[in-house]
């Protein structure tokens, strides 16, 4: 079985953006310096809203679980997908956003050219090996001139980044503990997934990987 995987950015100074194209960032160990505490604050916000597996549309148990934390959270039922200032596994309303994890959605928003992100929503993934997200489109905001901003912790992942039509072309790309990436502008609505998580273990999150997504709503 992989342990923590040996390329994993452990030094916080080094760190470093590489554009993926004209409107998406990849930076490169990006959340390295501040692991512990967002762990804490994800601590937090499951203890309130614990993990759950969504149903699909049609049905389907996603394989990914998920929480939200912020003024609204990302659900899906057979009612469609949609945003919602509930939890529906609790009936309260979703744990605040912890400011640090604002604070560095909006830090790496701004790195990436994206001034004045204001994110109502974070949406907290956990992945355990297996698990995979197929390729879609974030477009269930009113809001699509704000970014995407995505944060991975734990074992790797290969993200898919592809075009505007689902049959396109695709990049394959190696996400690691402690980067983020950043999306907006021309590529806001680029289709994007996540392959199967392979087996592993990882000394911060065990065998699995989360993933933190921002979106600005409004």
């Amino acid at each position: 079985m992989a342990t923590q995987d040996l390329f994993d950015i452990n030094d916080p100074d080094d760190v470093w953006l590489e554009p993926l194209s004209s409107g998406a960032s990849w930076i490169h160990g990006f959340l390295v310096a501040h692991v512990d505490q967002v762990m804490g604050d994800i601590a937090q916000v499951v203890a309130q809203s614990p993990f759950r597996h969504l149903g699909t549309p049609g049905g389907k148990r996603m394989s990914v679980a998920m929480t939200n934390c912020g003024s609204e959270g990302w659900v899906s039922d057979r009612a469609g997908y949609r945003y919602q200032a509930t939890d529906p596994l609790t009936t309260q309303p979703w744990p605040a956003m912890p400011a640090r994890l604002l604070a560095l959605a909006q830090q790496a928003a701004a790195d990436s050219g994206y001034q004045g992100f204001a994110p109502s929503v974070c949406l907290i993934n956990h992945y355990v090996p297996g698990a995979r997200m197929g390729l879609h489109q974030d477009k269930d905001e009113s809001n699509l001139t704000a970014p995407i901003v995505s944060f991975s912790l734990g074992l790797p992942a290969t993200f898919i980044w592809g075009g505007w039509q689902r049959t396109g072309k695709t990049q394959r790309i190696m996400l690691r503990h402690g980067d983020a990436v950043v999306w907006g502008g021309e590529d806001r609505l680029r289709f994007h997934g996540v392959a199967p998580l392979h087996e592993g273990k990882h000394a911060v999150t065990g065998r699995a990987r989360v993933n933190i997504t921002f979106r600005q709503t409004r």
